[in-house]
């Protein structure tokens, strides 16, 4: 402990240094740890990522203590980082390891359903929202401050076992941070911090825009409605393969046997006998 009750300056290497050891301790008594790891200087790249930092800087409530945060995550403090609904818990390397936990508030009901009704139809699809790839109306929406998707402070419970008085330390600035961090892989998370169901903004895009529907006065027949249609046994086969339509056999007697010339049967109706016998007559006067 230094003079005024402060811990002793402990550079970024040492603090790597104790983190690794950390989580290798951790690793051996079988528990999961899952890191924050920053590729170079850009801490967020998708747009979850970017939304969930960008409401951090847009309060004056945590103007101060953010960017020691920043430099925190981009060292590899945060070891550990579980985002769970609606808590954070977090192992961040300083002077030692410290215990962090973030809370926060669940969406109400009726901001949710206000949300949902506001982006009814403009989302498409599960993989488009998590993607971010949906309408800059949609975006404003998600992102609107107070009344939008991500947390106002008052919403937001910070706690560190480190010694510093005030609730917003380097340290939960450096979870904060870590959190946008996890959702640019993982922004379903955020639908479970607010402890809400994402398919929910997309349950609108079932009702289709007239151009993607079917035209409507069009019926699509079946097998057994063209079986009763042709009179014939239609097997609904798939390929080259498929059997072709065989005619039903119909078992009739001869007196309802329609009265139609079958071919090569030597059949005919009664005035078909009648116009043979008169052509007979008159072939034989003519021979007179």
């Amino acid at each position: 402990m230094g003079y005024w009750g402060w811990r002793p300056y402990v550079s970024a290497a040492q603090r790597r240094g104790q983190a690794w050891r950390e989580m290798a301790k951790l690793k051996k008594q079988g528990r999961l740890v899952s890191p924050v790891i920053i590729e170079g200087r850009t801490i967020v790249t998708t747009f979850w990522g970017k939304a969930w930092c960008d409401n951090l800087e847009r309060y004056s409530d945590f103007e101060n203590r953010l960017p020691r945060g920043r430099t925190y995550v981009r060292n590899g403090s945060v070891i550990d980082l579980q985002i769970g609904p609606g808590e954070d818990k977090a192992l961040v390397s300083g002077s030692e390891i410290y215990k962090v936990k973030v809370k926060i508030a669940p969406v109400t009901k009726v901001r949710w359903r206000s949300i949902c009704t506001d982006c009814a139809g403009a989302i498409d699809s599960l993989i488009e929202l998590l993607q971010g790839r949906f309408s800059k109306g949609v975006m404003e929406r998600v992102c609107r401050q107070t009344t939008g998707l991500f947390p106002a402070p008052h919403e937001i419970t910070l706690s560190c076992s480190c010694p510093d008085w005030a609730d917003m330390c380097k340290h939960v600035a450096a979870v904060l941070y870590g959190i946008g961090a996890r959702l640019d892989q993982q922004p379903d998370l955020l639908f479970r911090l607010h402890q809400v169901d994402e398919k929910e903004l997309i349950a609108g895009a079932g009702s289709a825009p007239l151009g993607k529907m079917a035209p409507a006065g069009r019926k699509v027949l079946g097998g057994e409605d063209l079986s009763a249609l042709f009179g014939l046994d239609i097997d609904l086969g798939i390929g080259s393969d498929a059997p072709v339509a065989k005619p039903k056999r119909v078992k009739a007697s001869a007196a309802k046997i329609a009265p139609a010339v079958r071919a090569g049967k030597g059949l005919s109706t009664g005035r078909s006998r009648e116009s043979s016998t008169a052509s007979r007559k008159s072939s034989r006067s003519k021979k007179r």
